[in-house]
C-alpha cells in the first residue's frame, strides 16, 4: 500500500488535474487524502449569494470524493483567488502539518506555471512541505489544469509531461466525479466541460499509446529498483 496524497488549490481541481489517476490508486488499495487549500467561490463578483455557493461547494466535494472512492481529504477554506494575500511561509506550514500527519509517499500537485496565482502558490508551498529530509515524500509530480495551465503564455513555465497514467479504466470515474460539481461545469467549447476533459485524456492516451491517459511533470523523484 503506497500512501498518496494531492494537494491542490481549489474544489474539483483534483478530479480535473489527477483524478482519473487517484482512483486507480483507490482501486490498487491505495491510502488517498485529498488536501484542498481554498475554497473555490468568494472571488466571484457575480455570484448573488456567496455563503450558500460555499455551502453546497462543500457538499460537491463530499459527492465527488465519493464517486472517486476517497475517504479521507481537508479542506483549508483559504480565501479564492487571494492565496497571495497569506505568506508564503504561511501556506507551507499548512500544508506541511498535514504532509506531516499523513506522511504520503506520492505527492500530486499542479504545475507551476499555471497562470491562476492559487495554482501556483499552491504548488510552490507543496515544494516546500515535501522537500527532502522533512518530508517522507519520494515522488512528487504536477498536473496540468484545464481554463489554467492551457491559458498560459509567453514567459510562463510550460508544462511538459514526462509521466503518463493510463486511466482507459478510470475516465468514467473521473467524468462522474466532476459532475457532482455541478456549479464548476461549463459547456463545450470551454476547457472546464466534461467534452473537454475527455479529449484531453484521449489526447495525453494518444501520446502514450493508450485509449486516455493523465499526465505528469516531474518536480522531483527519489526511485530504488522494486519501488512502485
Amino acid at each position: 500500500m503506497t500512501r498518496v496524497m494531492a494537494v491542490v488549490a481549489h474544489p474539483d481541481d483534483e478530479v480535473i488535474g489527477p483524478g482519473g489517476t487517484l482512483a486507480k490508486h483507490v482501486r490498487a488499495g491505495d491510502d488517498v487524502h485529498v488536501l484542498i487549500l481554498a475554497e473555490g467561490k468568494t472571488s466571484r463578483a457575480d455570484d448573488p449569494d456567496p455563503a450558500g455557493s460555499l455551502a453546497a461547494s462543500g457538499d460537491e466535494t463530499v459527492a465527488s470524493m465519493a464517486e472517486l472512492g476517497i475517504t479521507r481529504w481537508t479542506r483549508l477554506d483559504l480565501r479564492d483567488n487571494q492565496l497571495d494575500s497569506y505568506p508564503l511561509l504561511e501556506l507551507a506550514q499548512q500544508v506541511s502539518a498535514v504532509v506531516d500527519e499523513f506522511a504520503p509517499e506520492v505527492v500530486y500537485t499542479h504545475h507551476p506555471g499555471d497562470l491562476n496565482i492559487d495554482h501556483e502558490l499552491t504548488a510552490r508551498a507543496c515544494m516546500i512541505a515535501c522537500r527532502p529530509h522533512v518530508s517522507a515524500v519520494r515522488w512528487l509530480f504536477a498536473f496540468a489544469t484545464l481554463s489554467a495551465t492551457d491559458a498560459g503564455y509567453a514567459g510562463r513555465p510550460p508544462f511538459e509531461p514526462s509521466v503518463h497514467v493510463d486511466v482507459t479504466d478510470t475516465l468514467e470515474t473521473k467524468l462522474a466525479a466532476m459532475r457532482r460539481y455541478s456549479s464548476e461545469l461549463r459547456d463545450f467549447p470551454h476547457p472546464r466541460s466534461l467534452q473537454a476533459m475527455r479529449s484531453q485524456a484521449e489526447l495525453f492516451g494518444a501520446a502514450a499509446g493508450g485509449a486516455a491517459a493523465e499526465a505528469f511533470s516531474v518536480i522531483r523523484g527519489t526511485w530504488s529498483p522494486g519501488q512502485r
